[in-house]
């Protein structure tokens, strides 16, 4: 299994680092929520990435955005000792794009 297109590549990589964030999240480790954080950021901030994300219904750009804003609440809080899901650190939506978007009208 796999794609050969690097764009999707980087989507689907980026996604699975955000999913992997939402569990350290859950398990309350700072480090691992905002080391996967950063990998997703970067996975989904390359060209190939934006440039797949609309074939895929996601907007990449704006989920590069909230990824930046929640690692600014993750930088703030790796002070405290333990971070739960009601610090807020688990609320990323994945943006979709509308079909209208995608050019199928």
């Amino acid at each position: 299994m796999g794609t050969d297109d690097p764009g999707e590549r980087d989507v689907l990589q980026g996604l699975i680092k955000l999913s992997a964030a939402f569990v350290h999240a859950a398990r309350g480790n700072p480090t691992g929520l905002a080391k996967n954080l950063r990998g997703a950021r970067d996975r989904l901030a390359t060209p190939a990435a934006v440039g797949a994300g609309p074939e895929l219904g996601i907007d990449v750009r704006q989920l590069v955005d909230r990824i930046g804003e929640r690692l600014v609440v993750v930088d703030r809080a790796s002070s405290s000792a333990a971070v739960s899901p009601e610090d807020g650190l688990l609320v990323v939506r994945i943006p979709r794009t509308r079909r209208s978007d995608l050019g199928d009208g």
